[in-house]
C-alpha cells in the first residue's frame, strides 16, 4: 500500500490544528483511520510528516542489461568459479561490489546455469544476443504421448 501524500497529511494536520476540529471528524471527512490523524498531529510536531522511504531492495540492478555482453564474456573465460569469485571477478573488472545473490540472479537471467561444478549457458541460450533468451519461440504440445495420460484430440 502506498503512502499518503505530504498534501493530504499537511490537510489532515490543518484541519486538526487550524480549524480545531476534533480528530473523528477529520479522519471521517478524509476517509483515513483515527490512529493516522493523530500520528500525523504528533509527527506535524516534530517537523517529520513527510513520507518515509518504502523498504526493500532497489529498483534499480547492479548488473544492468548494458552489462550482460561483460558478464557474459566473465563466465566463459571463468566457468568454474564459484559465485563469490564471479563477485569479485565483477569488481576488479567493472569497479561495482556485488552480493552473491546479485550475482546469481543476473547469472540466470542471461540463462547460465551451474552443471559439475562449471558454469554453462543453458541449451536455450543464445550467445549472440547475450540475453539467454531462446532464438526462436517454443511450441507447446496440446496432447501427450504417454500411456498412462491420453488426451483425446479434437478431430
Amino acid at each position: 500500500m502506498k503512502a499518503y501524500s505530504l498534501d493530504l497529511r499537511e490537510r489532515i494536520v490543518h484541519a486538526v490544528v487550524e480549524r480545531e476540529c476534533s480528530p473523528q471528524e477529520v479522519a471521517e471527512r478524509f476517509a483515513v483511520g483515527l490512529t493516522t490523524v493523530k500520528r500525523y498531529v504528533q509527527l506535524a510536531a516534530v517537523n517529520a510528516l513527510a513520507p518515509k522511504p518504502r523498504p526493500g531492495r532497489s529498483r534499480t540492478r547492479h548488473i544492468r542489461p548494458e552489462h550482460d555482453a561483460a558478464l557474459w564474456a566473465q563466465l566463459e573465460a571463468h566457468g568454474d568459479a564459484i559465485l563469490t569469485e564471479q563477485c569479485r571477478l565483477w569488481h576488479e573488472t567493472q569497479g561495482v561490489v556485488v552480493s552473491e545473490a546479485t550475482m546469481g540472479r543476473a547469472i540466470r537471467r542471461l540463462g547460465w546455469t551451474r552443471k559439475k561444478r562449471h558454469w554453462q549457458p543453458a541449451s536455450g541460450a543464445n550467445p549472440l544476443d547475450r540475453t539467454g533468451a531462446p532464438s526462436s519461440p517454443t511450441t507447446t504440445r496440446t496432447t501427450s504421448s504417454s500411456s498412462t495420460n491420453r488426451v483425446p484430440t479434437s478431430p
